[in-house]
């Protein structure tokens, strides 16, 4: 079995463009992201999945520069970029991860391949860390049925697929009591985002150091003034599988 950990990124966000390679102490964000993933011990490979567009040129010199592949697909297409990248590179399942998430846990990371691993479970989910550390585990084949069988291009948002159609098996992690912190964002997707995970960073970032999720969730909780900074932020929710049949019907 082959597990592959990939970055799902683009250059052209749609709140805060270019957020991939904002700026943490002296680094691109997404370059945070790709040290953090390489404390991940079971994923044979790490794998930026970005688009063919010029604009994200920067991001396959970046995977470069990194050590890290880089695979170019569909601009809107996630899903279908994904089973390429996995057909591409032969892996069998995918911890997907996104480029607006430099605190992913690589430690779930790992504990997502290895449930994979005891149960076969075609999409495994550990939501109760904080927004902005958990990641995703699908099993290739069960992506591969979605892609042949859905309808929507734009597949950005995409875990409906496999958590609400009852056609897959979803397994959910149980997440440590200190690490069980959901209300916790700390993805970036608006300035208020960036400028509190500048702050994470001045605190705790040293160079050729990975500092670890439960020192973030000490940090902020010795700071809860920078909590309230994107406290008030929404995040993009997904549409539900119906309520995107409902849509194919009225315009259909």
């Amino acid at each position: 079995m082959r597990a592959a950990c990939t970055i799902t990124v683009r250059m052209k966000s749609r709140r805060l463009p270019s957020k991939a390679i904002a700026p943490l102490q002296g680094k691109p964000m997404i370059e945070h992201l790709i040290q953090r993933l390489k404390c991940a011990k079971e994923p044979a490979d790490i794998i930026i999945c970005t688009s063919t567009n010029p604009q994200d040129d920067i991001l396959k010199n970046i995977a470069q520069l990194c050590g890290v592949k880089c695979y170019r697909g569909s601009e809107d297409d996630v899903l279908r970029r994904l089973l390429d990248a996995a057909d591409t590179e032969q892996a069998d399942f995918l911890v997907s991860t996104t480029g607006d998430n430099p605190l992913t846990d690589p430690h779930y990371v790992d504990k997502i391949i290895l449930k994979f691993k005891e149960t076969g479970a075609d999409y495994i989910t550990c939501l109760g860390l904080p927004l902005g550390a958990f990641s995703y585990g699908v099993n290739v084949e069960a992506l591969r049925r979605v892609v042949l069988s859905k309808k929507e291009i734009d597949t950005e948002i995409w875990g409906a697929y496999f958590s609400e159609s009852g056609s897959f098996r979803a397994v959910e992690l149980d997440v440590e009591e200190d690490l069980k912190r959901p209300e916790l964002r700390l993805t970036v997707d608006t300035e208020e985002d960036l400028r509190l995970m500048q702050l994470v960073f001045g605190s705790l970032y040293r160079d050729g150091d990975v500092f670890e999720l439960r020192d973030v969730i000490r940090l902020l909780d010795s700071h809860p003034d920078w909590k309230e900074i994107n406290k008030h932020v929404q995040q993009r929710k997904a549409p539900s599988l119906r309520t995107a049949e409902q849509n194919r019907m009225n315009h259909g």
